[in-house]
């Protein structure tokens, strides 16, 4: 076998190794036809030399005719390996993820458009570290280098952005048994993270929640079939605390199933048009006997007409029950509570946003929770909080609603003024 075909490339027409097997595929032709020329040389009294010169003549053709179809033990025709062949650069830049092979001396020999997205410094023929400074990596990759086998490590970035990422080391030996290239495949692993350990918080946070609702039930439950089993007072006490601790239980499964809702959809925008003229005005009117009973003056500015948006009735009604009632209960000390609706410019760009203002003149809230109100479980004030049946879970409803609705939930507050929450929405028209 020639050397070329060695290599896997096709021998060309002509040579010897490809008459010898175009021979051999059609060895059953040329015996059945040297069988019918003998019998025409024995018998039909054909000449010897003439037979001879017909069977060579059926041989030179079998030989040199270009071989069609399938071996004859089943396999397919070797097919050209002369056709075009994708590049490393192109396989490198194929794949989804951030791709760096570096050589033997760790300087950068290939990298994909992802990989330049999160290290933008990459250069070719540069060392890595001038790009990546992260000493475990560049540990993991040297004792990948030396050792030949694969690596998984995980590092944290503070700058440009707070983020984590997952590294894959693996390596391709040259002929002498050496590394010749390092792979490194890149994951950005922050929102994987921080899903998981929202994950973690939640379940705490959710555990601690139900915890102590249940228990205070099973405690009046035993007091009940105990010394309370036949003090009609006590069993008329325990039973509406155990009724207020069931329906605190029963308001938080609702917001958690509710939250659950609103994160599911969250990448889809809303698109009818709401008037929150409307909507607001439907809120205030469920609100007023919960505020006539606290003693608070709610009142309404609307500003224009109408101020549409693109959203979800049912959710912005959630929104603004939230945060008035909120106003209501936490604030009634300030005696009143403002809504004003009105169209202000965008902060950016052209257009108008459509502001919703729950504005109380209660005890306001400290400059150090305000970044935090809208966390699942954050109180100010915890024991206030399950005492007014509130859940923790309110403000974080609203600004995954807002979110969705791609709008802003603005906090302001001022220890001893009160506080106002503003909603704002990118208004139609």
């Amino acid at each position: 076998m020639t050397k070329q075909a060695r290599r896997g490339v096709a021998a060309g027409v002509g040579s010897n190794t490809t008459i010898l097997h175009q021979l051999w595929a059609r060895r059953w032709l040329l015996l059945a036809s040297s069988l019918v020329l003998a019998s025409f040389v024995l018998w039909d009294g054909v000449s010897l030399w003439h037979g001879l010169a017909g069977w060579a003549i059926i041989v030179g053709i079998a030989g040199l005719l270009p071989q069609g179809g399938a071996h004859d033990d089943g396999s397919l025709p070797p097919q050209p390996a002369d056709g075009p062949k994708p590049s490393f650069e192109a396989l490198v830049s194929a794949i989804p993820d951030p791709v760096i092979v570096l050589d033997a001396n760790l300087a950068v020999r290939h990298f994909n458009r992802h990989a330049r997205d999160l290290v933008p410094n990459l250069r070719v023929s540069e060392a890595l570290t001038f790009a990546l400074r992260v000493p475990e990596l560049i540990d993991a990759i040297r004792l990948a280098t030396e050792s030949g086998a694969s690596r998984l490590i995980q590092y944290a970035e503070r700058v440009p952005v707070d983020r984590a990422v997952e590294a894959q080391i693996s390596t391709i030996a040259g002929a002498a048994g050496k590394t010749d290239f390092v792979v490194i495949v890149l994951r950005d692993v922050t929102q994987r993270q921080r899903v998981e350990q929202m994950r973690v918080d939640f379940v705490a946070n959710a555990s601690h929640e139900l915890r102590t609702p249940l228990a205070s039930l099973l405690g009046f439950v035993e007091t009940l079939q105990g010394p309370a089993r036949n003090d009609a007072a006590a069993r008329e006490k325990f039973l509406d605390i155990m009724r207020a601790q069931a329906n605190r239980m029963s308001r938080l499964i609702d917001d958690l199933l509710s939250l659950s809702r609103i994160e599911l959809n969250a990448h889809v925008r809303p698109d009818k048009p709401i008037d929150l003229n409307i909507v607001v005005g439907h809120v205030a009117d469920t609100l007023a006997p919960l505020a006539e009973d606290r003693g608070v003056a709610l009142t309404i500015d609307k500003r224009l007409p109408a101020l549409e948006v693109l959203g979800e009735r049912d959710e912005l009604i959630r929104v603004f029950e939230n945060l008035v009632e909120n106003a209501i209960k936490y604030g009634a000390s300030g005696g009143k509570v403002e809504i004003t609706l009105e169209s202000q410019p965008r902060a950016r760009g052209k257009g108008a946003e459509a502001v919703v203002t729950v504005r109380d003149y209660g005890p306001g809230i400290e400059a150090e929770h305000v970044p935090r109100l809208t966390e699942r479980f954050y109180r100010v004030d915890v024991a206030k909080s399950r005492e007014k049946g509130g859940t923790g879970l309110g403000l974080a409803i609203v600004k995954h609603i807002v979110a969705r609705h791609r709008g802003r939930l603005v906090i302001e507050s001022v220890p001893g003024e009160g506080a106002a929450f503003s909603v704002r929405i990118d208004q139609l028209g």
